[in-house]
């Protein structure tokens, strides 16, 4: 593989790939007059004087990229055990999309830029129709018009991480894995490779979008690309044979492959919903397909907290002292 450099400003920038270099001139980094060398080349010469940099897939001996949505290709790394965050790595000119407020760090070289859409190639590249329509989707699940994405203008690799928003764990899904398609609950997203569509996935029967927990609207996930969505506590995953059936909490439920069939049923005692302290409705997924469930939704958790807010009359139990009892009604 050749290995490029470039003339910029007097100075020498490189090295990079073919396939680098031909990117950054097709969007326009660098221009058909830039001056590039290699080895094998006695001189520098201009950009658009090189075939192999006019036809990258002849040059990398790869075919040309087929037709439809081509998410971009990222690497990434996990940290943390209870509050995680992810690290995306990214070559020149690769991108990844993300929930404003979701950024952690990036390094130089990295640059930011709000979007109108779901940050899919289709929204971003077709007329005012399509980016309407895909932010149009966004705000139906919940999720506001815009969208951040994040691009590596630099050399070499890029990184930027992405925290989860409360105390649990990022799960990745590679799209290609599930049939191009993962329907989650509606505010799981955290951020996907460049291309990932991000939409509308509605319930068709009533029960479920009344009493499932999520809603009628749930996010839908398309694309062949990476993406990550976030779910509180600890993950479970299952794989359902054709007909099996799981029944589990509305709110437990974080994410299922299209092939899943997701309703709900009724408990059909109301003694153990009033006095079990559990839902009247239980979600029962059907399969074949793989489902994801947490063990902390959000909204349980933010309910146990309103309880034990000193302002909604709750109370410290077994914390401190007597004298730190007395010391907390001077605090009030």
């Amino acid at each position: 593989m050749s290995t490029w450099y470039v003339a910029v400003d007097g100075k020498s920038v490189g090295p990079l790939s073919t396939a680098q270099l031909a990117a950054a001139i097709a969007s326009g980094r660098y221009s058909g007059s830039t001056l590039v060398w290699r080895d094998g080349f006695a001189d520098w010469q201009p950009a658009s004087e090189v075939p192999e940099l006019n036809n990258p897939a002849a040059a990398t001996g790869n075919p040309p990229p087929v037709s439809g949505q081509q998410a971009h290709e990222i690497d990434y790394e996990i940290f943390g055990h209870e509050m995680q965050f992810v690290e995306i790595e990214l070559d020149p000119e690769e991108s990844v999309v993300a929930e404003a407020g979701a950024m952690m760090y990036m390094t130089d070289g990295i640059t930011m830029d709000t979007i109108f859409g779901d940050g899919s190639q289709s929204s971003q590249s077709g007329g005012f129709f399509d980016k309407m329509l895909g932010a149009g989707k966004r705000l139906i699940s919940g999720e506001g018009l815009f969208i951040t994405m994040f691009t590596h203008t630099g050399m070499g690799k890029g990184k930027a991480a992405f925290a989860a928003p409360y105390p649990g764990k990022i799960i990745p899904l590679d799209l290609k894995k599930y049939d191009g398609r993962i329907i989650c609950q509606k505010d799981a997203f955290l951020c996907a490779a460049k291309g990932v569509s991000i939409g509308v996935a509605f319930q068709k029967k009533i029960g479920a979008a009344l009493f499932g927990g999520e809603g009628f609207i749930m996010q839908q996930l398309d694309g062949d690309g990476l993406t990550f969505v976030h779910a509180g506590g600890t993950i479970v995953e299952k794989e359902l044979a054709a007909g099996e059936v799981l029944r589990v909490d509305t709110g437990c439920l974080v994410a299922l492959t299209r092939t899943v069939h997701y309703d709900i049923e009724y408990v059909g005692n109301v003694k153990s919903a009033i006095f079990g302290g559990e839902s009247f409705f239980f979600a029962t997924l059907q399969g074949p397909g793989h489902v994801w469930l947490q063990s902390l939704p959000f909204s349980r958790l933010a309910g146990r907290v309103y309880q034990a807010a000193p302002q909604t009359g709750g109370q410290t139990v077994g914390e401190g002292s007597v004298i730190g009892g007395i010391a907390s009604m001077f605090e009030r």
